[in-house]
C-alpha cells in the first residue's frame, strides 16, 4: 500500500473534484482514505444503469438515511463521474439543501464540459492525482521507474511490458471510443505511436499529420484529447530572455514513462544511452508536476530553448533554472546551456540535477545536486 501525497485539506467543509489518468490509484486512494463513505461506482454496470435511467435516486438513498448516517457516510464518493453527467444536478442540489460533501472522481472532465455538464459552479475544489511520485515508494527504484514507469499496479508489476501494452489497449476502448472523443481509432493509435517517438520535444504539427495521413488541426485536437483526459501534457516555453531571443512554441509530454516507453518500443532503458538521459529528464519533470499539484503552489513549469538551440531544461517560476543531467559526473561541458542563461542575470537558482554522488557548487554559482537529494529537498518545499 502506498502512502500517497495528495491531500483533503478542507474535506470538513468543501467538496472535491478528483482528477486522474485510469489506474493511476484514485479508487484504492479514497477507499483507504473514507472507508466509511457512502460509494457509487459507476464502472459497475449495474451501478451505472440504475443511476443513468434514474438520477435521482442517489438523493433519495442519502435522505432515506437518518441524520446519524448522514454524517457518517460523508464525502459521499462518486467514481468516474463523467459517465453520468446528469447525476452533477442531484449533486448540486444536496451541496445547496443539505450541505452534503462529495468526492467526484474520474478521468476526464472533457465530457462534461464539451457536454455542458454541470461542473457545479465553484462549489467543489479541484485535485488531480498523478502516477506514483518518489516520497510515496519505499525503497524507490529510479531503474524500475524509468523502464517500468509509475502507475501503481505497473511499477511493481515483472509483467510490465504486458500490463502497458493491456493498458493502452483498455484506454483507446474504455476513454476514447465510450467517452465517443474521436470515431477515427484507427488514426488516433497511429497518432499515439507517432507522437511517443517525439515526446519531450517541440511539436511539430505538420509532420505528426503527415505521418499519420490526418490534417495538422486533426493532430492538434488528438494533443488536445490527450491533455483532456490527463494523459498528457504541454510545458510552455519560457521566453523572457533578452540578450537571446527565445523559442516560442510548447513541448509536449506524456503522463507517464511506462506508456511512452511501450508506444514507442523502446526497449530495456539503460544508463548511459540517449533515451535514459531522455527518461531521466522525463521523470524528474514527472516529480516537479506533482509537487506543483500536491503543495498546492502551482507553479510554472516552462522550458527555455534559444533561435541558435541553446536549452535549458526547466525553469520553475521566474526563480530557478533546472537542467537535467543522467551523467555521474558532470562537467563544464554539461553545464554550457544554463551558464548562458545564467549570462541573462534572470533567475535566483540555476541547478543541475544528475546521477552525482556529491553535491557540489561550480565557480559560476550553479548547484549540481545528485537526484535523490534533489528530491528530497523539493518535497520538503526547498527547492520552489
Amino acid at each position: 500500500m502506498y502512502l500517497r501525497r495528495i491531500k483533503f485539506e478542507d474535506i470538513d467543509h468543501e467538496s472535491y473534484f478528483l482528477w486522474g489518468p485510469r489506474q493511476s490509484g484514485k479508487s484504492t486512494l479514497l477507499r483507504q482514505m473514507f472507508p466509511k463513505s457512502l460509494y457509487f461506482d459507476l464502472l459497475l454496470s449495474t451501478e451505472y444503469r440504475r443511476l443513468l435511467n434514474q438520477p435521482q435516486l442517489l438523493r433519495q438513498q442519502y435522505l432515506a438515511l437518518s441524520l446519524k448516517e448522514q454524517i457518517d457516510v460523508q464525502p459521499i464518493i462518486i467514481d468516474e463521474v463523467q459517465k453520468i453527467p446528469e447525476l452533477l444536478n442531484e449533486v448540486q442540489w444536496l451541496i445547496v439543501n443539505h450541505n452534503v460533501r462529495f468526492i467526484l472522481c474520474g478521468s476526464s472532465a472533457r465530457k462534461l464540459r464539451r457536454g455542458h455538464g454541470n461542473l457545479l459552479g465553484g462549489r467543489a475544489l479541484r485535485h488531480q492525482l498523478h502516477p506514483l511520485v518518489n516520497p510515496e515508494i519505499p525503497e524507490f527504484n529510479l531503474y524500475h521507474a524509468l523502464n517500468r514507469g509509475l502507475l501503481p499496479k505497473i511499477y511493481q508489476s515483472e509483467r510490465y511490458d504486458g500490463l502497458l501494452k493491456a493498458y493502452i489497449s483498455d484506454y483507446l476502448k474504455e476513454e476514447i471510443l465510450e467517452e465517443a472523443l474521436t470515431r477515427n481509432i484507427s488514426a488516433f493509435s497511429q497518432f499515439l505511436d507517432v507522437m511517443s517517438l517525439s515526446n519531450g520535444e517541440i511539436i511539430n504539427y505538420k509532420n505528426i499529420a503527415r505521418d499519420c495521413g490526418v490534417s495538422a488541426p486533426t493532430v492538434k485536437e488528438y494533443f488536445q484529447i490527450l491533455v483532456d483526459t490527463l494523459l498528457g501534457y504541454y510545458v510552455p516555453a519560457y521566453t523572457k530572455t533578452i540578450k537571446r531571443r527565445a523559442i516560442h512554441a510548447p513541448k509536449f509530454f506524456l503522463f507517464d514513462l511506462g506508456v511512452v516507453n511501450s508506444l514507442a518500443k523502446r526497449g530495456v532503458l539503460e544508463q548511459g544511452s540517449e533515451l535514459f538521459g531522455k527518461a531521466f529528464e522525463h521523470y524528474i519533470l514527472m516529480e516537479l508536476m506533482a509537487y506543483s499539484d500536491y503543495s498546492e503552489k502551482k507553479f510554472s513549469i516552462r522550458y527555455w530553448r534559444s533561435s541558435s538551440g541553446v536549452e535549458v531544461d526547466f525553469i520553475l517560476g521566474d526563480s530557478v533554472a533546472v537542467e537535467v543531467k543522467s551523467t555521474i559526473l558532470v562537467n563544464s561541458h554539461h553545464t554550457k546551456n544554463i551558464r548562458a542563461l545564467k549570462e541573462e542575470n534572470l533567475m535566483n537558482a540555476y541547478i543541475v540535477v544528475s546521477l552525482d554522488e556529491k553535491r557540489r557548487l561550480t565557480n559560476e554559482g550553479i548547484i549540481i545536486i545528485p537526484w535523490k537529494e534533489f528530491l528530497s529537498q523539493l518535497w520538503r518545499g526547498e527547492i520552489v
